[in-house]
């Protein structure tokens, strides 16, 4: 009898259960069947989801429902706790797979080349994230003690960091937000939070749903410049072929022309600001400076030399995620992403046998996490048609039990999938004494103790 092809997939997030799930509805599911091990660096699943969406966006976390029936299928095992490159190489994983997918995702932030970016209160975007998203390696404590803040971005993580500054702690104490996240927005001076994009309305990137609930908090009062409502031919195109794009647009337009009320934190939104530096004084962020720029007819802008100086003392850049480079596969410098053809991993002109990449370490940080479902199908369809086609390498070690004992005889503490339940109890057990869903934990040896991998 045929033994069932092995897979690991390396990162827990959307992508990489996206990818399990595709490998579990295909026909080779059925005969000879298929066997999945997901390797997470961090103690729990969920990647992006758990460190990357903010924490007042329950509909989003809703996703991990739909991943948990994924995990909880018996053909699928994590091994969490366990990070590539250190605890186990691509030359261990194909003696234990026929095919490897590489899933990490991006979680750095994208470098920003204007002067200023190096002074003490310019932060990333995705360092905020990870903080306040009770990240185990960030720090715990954030300085929040700037009254007006600037947020460089018009994406959805531009509209998470903004919003997140201009809440109240305790708009934000039904979420999941550890206890030091809670003391940390508890001493945030922020009352004025400027969003800046170099073009218009219509090249937004914002989401209508994630938009519109900025409005949604009785804190919060955004504020739109009527003379930042600019469309031209392109513009106009746009807005005809993308209802989402238009959508935005028309929030926008309706935000312009409104009185400005009375709720305590202004969020003002400005576009046609290009962000020329960040200015500073002893080492400290002071100002930001931006040039104006207009529309060309295509949709671009250009640049018209005329400038102006904003009052205030952090900034924040919200300019894209990077993904770290893995060790042993090739990589586009540019890009940040591996180089491959429909999810096979290329080296230079050769597809790198049996190994395979989806979600953005794959294409990079764009589109919303669905969008990751169709890149996974793409990447499993053609690997199952190299399965199909004999062009896999055959591990020497396939036995299931083979990875847990190498891992084992390194002495690497890794969590399960059951862990996981145990560590998902104890975070609901701490929220319901504090009458709340879930506090999560944030300490990485908690977590582990939480999932049962120590005592």
């Amino acid at each position: 009898m045929p033994r069932p092809l092995r897979v690991a997939i390396v990162g827990a997030g959307p992508a990489g259960i996206y990818a399990a799930d595709a490998l579990l509805k295909s026909d080779t599911a059925a005969e000879p069947g298929v066997s999945i091990d997901i390797f997470e660096r961090m103690p729990a699943p969920f990647g992006l989801i758990r460190y990357g969406v903010a924490p007042d966006h329950p509909r989003i976390k809703g996703i991990i429902t739909a991943l948990h029936q994924v995990l909880d299928k018996p053909q699928v095992r994590l091994f969490g706790h366990v990070n590539y490159g250190t605890d186990v190489h691509l030359d261990d994983l194909r003696s234990f797979y026929d095919a490897v997918v590489f899933s990490t995702g991006a979680m750095f932030d994208r470098e920003l080349r204007i002067p200023g970016v190096e002074l003490d209160g310019s932060f990333g975007a995705a360092d905020f994230a990870s903080w306040y998203d009770g990240h185990p390696d960030v720090p715990r404590t954030w300085d929040l003690s700037a009254g007006k803040v600037a947020v460089l971005g018009v994406g959805n993580v531009a509209l998470d960091v903004a919003r997140i500054l201009a809440k109240t702690a305790e708009e934000l104490l039904p979420t999941e937000i550890p206890a030091n996240v809670h003391e940390g927005l508890k001493a945030n001076k922020a009352v004025e939070v400027h969003v800046f994009g170099r073009r218009g309305p219509a090249q937004a990137k914002f989401s209508p749903m994630e938009l519109r609930e900025l409005d949604h908090s009785p804190n919060i009062e955004v504020i739109v410049n009527p003379e930042d409502i600019d469309y031209d031919e392109g513009s106009i195109a746009e807005r005809r072929k993308n209802k989402q794009t238009d959508m935005v647009a028309k929030t926008l337009e309706n935000w312009a022309i409104r009185d400005v009320g009375d709720r305590p934190h202004k969020l003002f939104l400005h576009f046609f600001e290009s962000p020329v530096e960040i200015l500073g004084e002893d080492g400290r962020v002071v100002g930001l400076r931006t040039e104006r720029t207009e529309l060309d007819g295509t949709g671009n802008v250009t640049g018209t030399g005329r400038t102006t100086d904003w009052d205030v003392s952090s900034v924040y850049r919200a300019v894209g995620y990077l993904s770290d480079e893995l060790p042993k596969l090739p990589w586009d410098t540019v890009s940040g992403t591996v180089p491959d053809e429909g999810g096979r991993v290329m080296e230079g002109e050769e597809h790198m046998a049996s190994t395979y990449v989806t979600g953005w370490i794959r294409r990079g940080p764009v589109g919303l996490i669905g969008h990751t479902k169709g890149d996974a199908n793409e990447t499993v369809a053609n690997l199952l048609a190299d399965f199909a086609a004999g062009r896999l390498l055959t591990p020497s070690h396939p036995e299931e039990d083979a990875v847990v004992a190498f891992l084992e005889g390194k002495g690497v503490t890794y969590t399960t999938w059951d862990g996981w339940y145990k560590l998902d109890a104890a975070e609901k057990a701490l929220g319901e004494s504090q009458g709340r869903e879930r506090v999560k934990l944030v300490e990485r040896e908690e977590m582990l103790r939480a999932s049962g991998a120590i005592d």
